[in-house]
């Protein structure tokens, strides 16, 4: 059996045909789960980029691998997917990147992995690497002819010789590089000289394309393939300063993202963005959504060419998604369902006899390594703590499931201490756990007031229940709730594990 494990950067759950979306173009990922399971609430237990990778390929919760920020290392001992994949006689390799911190522990102070939280998790060979610094893409386009001015993200500055209209935001405008020589179809290049050279030899591919993370532009054939008009309204929008003052956390957000670090440009916060300009950068998005979806359709017929696609398990997910303006906020931040919720798709081998479906059960991304883990017939490590969805994927439903998803997010700064000097707080102190089931949402931070949502009749999000006091009762069976749940998943590598007279024993 073979595995291609595609993960589509800064992806949200509703950004997909197939998840009900009628403006989103999404025609290859809306075949490819006709014929799979289409995990419709599936969440991310941890945001950005390297908490959410490292939960990923641990699969555990990051209260317990504790890499909880871009730049946090992963502790050195843990084993992960890779490692465990290549028990089960498969090279790994990479397309793209993982976002993993190395332990320190395990290097020289001087070692040039101390100054990147883009390493390359153990177990993967690299067949492609796309870091920050894009230097094999930028190679690919100077072998081309295009004038790249420095490494990282100055390639994607807008075409100079396009004119903006003036109803349009930035972002309407195209890149210097065409569809054909962007970092995803580069990416996918890479990816399907591999599989056309594999001459029947079983594989296990991971292919990490970072589009549509910003920076939000793309290439020309792409950037007018939306309108603004058609674009959903953001959520909550019309008045920055009244999400800041919801909570003293937003209002750090709503004070200090800024438009910088989602396009090109100067100055200015993100909260200052009008909707109209939210509209536009939502289609810039769909069209970025649009050009991953079209490159992954070359790889699924890079499969059925070469006749590895019927016992090729597929699983194509997210890492986290995108506030998109919703509330006022870009990035992926803190508890609202837009940088959390992400899609899953999981087209069983062949073999199987899967039945197409729809699972409407909630399910986490601590899941994943497991499910591959379990479709390769390996034991799923004791430091798990996921559970397998190869039952979904026979068409079965589990007796006993989760009824509930959960999620950190840390927002610390170790470097420059900026939360903790606006609010008061110690490292420790910037820390959120949110507890969500079909009913409510609970969201308790470690040295800030809670917020409790009724998701059934306030589904957007938008009014704190958690001071009102015909609703303390809720507030305090959910934080039970939540306390029962940590207590249950706490890091379980040994304690289930005895010694008797008989040696050692582990429980079932």
């Amino acid at each position: 059996m073979n595995v291609l494990f595609i993960t589509i950067d800064q992806w949200r759950a509703d950004w997909l045909g197939a998840n009900g979306n009628d403006t989103i173009k999404t025609p290859n990922l809306d075949e490819l789960a006709k014929g799979a399971a289409l995990f419709k609430n599936h969440y991310t237990c941890s945001a950005p980029c390297g908490p959410s990778r490292a939960t990923l390929h641990t699969g555990m919760y990051p209260t317990n691998h504790r890499s909880i920020r871009n730049g946090t290392p992963l502790d050195g001992s843990l084993t992960n997917l890779a490692l465990e994949a290549r028990k089960a006689g498969h090279e790994p390799m990479l397309f793209g990147y993982t976002d993993v911190t190395v332990d320190p522990r395990e290097k020289h102070a001087n070692d040039p992995d101390l100054k990147t939280f883009e390493s390359v998790l153990k177990g993967y060979q690299v067949g492609a690497k796309l870091a920050e610094d894009s230097r094999p893409w930028l190679a690919d386009l100077i072998s081309k002819g295009y004038e790249v001015e420095a490494a990282g993200y100055s390639i994607y500055r807008p075409d100079p010789d396009f004119s903006l209209p003036e109803d349009r935001h930035s972002t309407f405008a195209p890149a210097k590089f065409k569809a054909e020589d962007s970092e995803t179809a580069w990416l996918t290049n890479r990816t399907i000289d591999y599989l056309n050279t594999r001459f029947g030899d079983p594989f296990f591919c991971h292919v990490s394309y970072l589009r549509p993370h910003p920076p939000f532009i793309s290439p020309p054939e792409y950037h007018d393939m939306y309108s603004p008009e058609d674009m959903p309204r953001p959520l909550h929008f019309g008045d920055a300063n009244a999400v800041g003052d919801s909570h003293p956390m937003l209002g750090l957000a709503i004070d200090y993202i800024k438009q910088s670090s989602f396009f090109d440009a100067e100055d200015g916060l993100a909260s200052d963005l009008s909707e109209q300009d939210v509209l536009q950068i939502r289609a810039t998005y769909s069209a970025l959504v649009s050009e991953v979806d079209a490159n992954v359709g070359r790889l699924l017929s890079t499969l059925k060419a070469t006749g590895q696609y019927d016992e090729t398990m597929i699983v194509v997910t997210a890492d986290h998604g995108e506030q998109l303006g919703d509330h006022h906020l870009f990035g992926k931040l803190g508890f609202y369902d837009q940088s959390f919720h992400i899609p899953l798709i999981i087209k069983a081998p062949k073999s199987w006899d899967a039945p197409a479906r729809t699972v409407d059960s909630f399910t986490e991304s601590i899941d994943i390594m497991p499910t591959i883990l379990n479709a390769l017939d390996q034991a799923v490590p004791a430091q798990c703590n996921g559970a397998s969805l190869t039952p979904w994927l026979k068409g079965l439903t589990p007796g006993k499931w989760r009824n509930s998803v959960h999620w950190l997010f840390d927002f610390r700064d170790v470097e420059n201490a900026i939360p903790e000097k606006a609010l008061g707080l110690a490292h420790d102190e910037c820390s959120v756990l949110v507890y969500r089931d079909d009913s409510f949402k609970y969201v308790h931070f470690a040295a800030l007031p809670p917020l409790l949502f009724d998701l059934r009749n306030d589904p957007d999000e938008c009014h704190n229940l958690a001071e009102e006091p015909d609703y303390q009762a809720v507030v305090l069976d959910y934080a039970q709730k939540m306390l029962s749940w940590r207590m249950k998943n706490e890091n379980g590598t040994l304690h289930n594990y005895a010694v008797t007279d008989n040696g050692i024993i582990s429980a079932s």
